[in-house]
């Protein structure tokens, strides 16, 4: 069982880049999107079902902002959207689908480099979805949790952790957040595979900062240790270039 997970950063402006043609290659048993930045009747998923997908999606009600998205060949048992919290629910940010025992969620994390407000409305979010995660994991002990995050965690997940300490997404709480969540009961599976430096699933439009594989990993597949035995591989795929992010994908024994 293939899930990738892919922050499209508009997906029409990513089909436009042949994102059909990236998804047909891949074939995806699970593909989770954020900030797909579009209403449901504003996407092709016309292009998308006749690959053979059932589409879900969750937008945010400010137009061109947010949202997410989970495409799968199989239809879920059930599809949850939102978090049931309104502040995050209003800006599209978690949908969730129930394959047997099986629960995915693709989730878009706040950032938090606009000011103080978002800020704080990141570190928010934080304790509500760690909070949601682990009451989720009482009655759904096998969990996917795919998407991005927006932090990275180690100094090895960023190309200049000195001059990047004070930036939201590298900050000292952020990380101990993100230290605290695997501690208590969930894998980051590409760290699981993968202990090597300068592999970066986000890089700035600036400065050429992709070409120079100046980077941040962001974007992640979290599964619960209660699936860890079932891993068969993680990985990164760089060369997809649709987005100012690339695709972060796993490979579990088929459940």
């Amino acid at each position: 069982m293939k899930i990738i997970t892919y922050n499209v950063n508009g997906i029409r402006s990513a089909l436009s880049k042949g994102l059909i043609t990236w998804i047909m290659r891949e074939k995806p048993d699970v593909l989770c999107l954020q900030e797909t930045k579009a209403q449901p009747d504003q996407i092709p998923v016309d292009e998308l079902q006749a690959l053979g997908y059932h589409c879900h999606w969750f937008s945010a009600e400010k137009k061109g902002y947010s949202g997410v998205g989970l495409l799968s060949l199989k239809q879920p048992d059930n599809v949850v959207y939102g978090m049931g919290i309104d502040q995050y629910d209003t800006e599209g940010r978690l949908l969730r689908a129930d394959f047997g025992d099986l629960t995915v969620i693709s989730a878009y994390h706040p950032s938090g480099t606009t000011g103080e407000f978002r800020q704080s409305f990141k570190m928010e979010w934080l304790e509500d979805y760690y909070d949601y995660a682990h009451n989720l994991l009482e009655i759904r002990p096998n969990l996917i949790l795919s998407g991005d995050y927006n932090i990275c965690h180690r100094a090895i997940d960023i190309h200049d952790p000195i001059r990047n300490a004070t930036n939201s997404g590298f900050l000292p709480e952020e990380r101990e957040w993100m230290e605290d969540f695997l501690n208590s009961g969930f894998t980051d599976t590409f760290r699981y595979f993968n202990k090597n430096p300068h592999n970066y699933t986000w890089w700035s439009y600036r400065a050429g900062a992709r070409t120079r594989n100046l980077g941040w990993r962001i974007d992640y597949n979290m599964v619960s240790n209660s699936l860890r035995s079932k891993l068969l591989g993680a990985w990164i795929s760089s060369a997809a270039i649709h987005s100012d992010h690339c695709p972060a994908g796993l490979e579990l024994e088929d459940r």
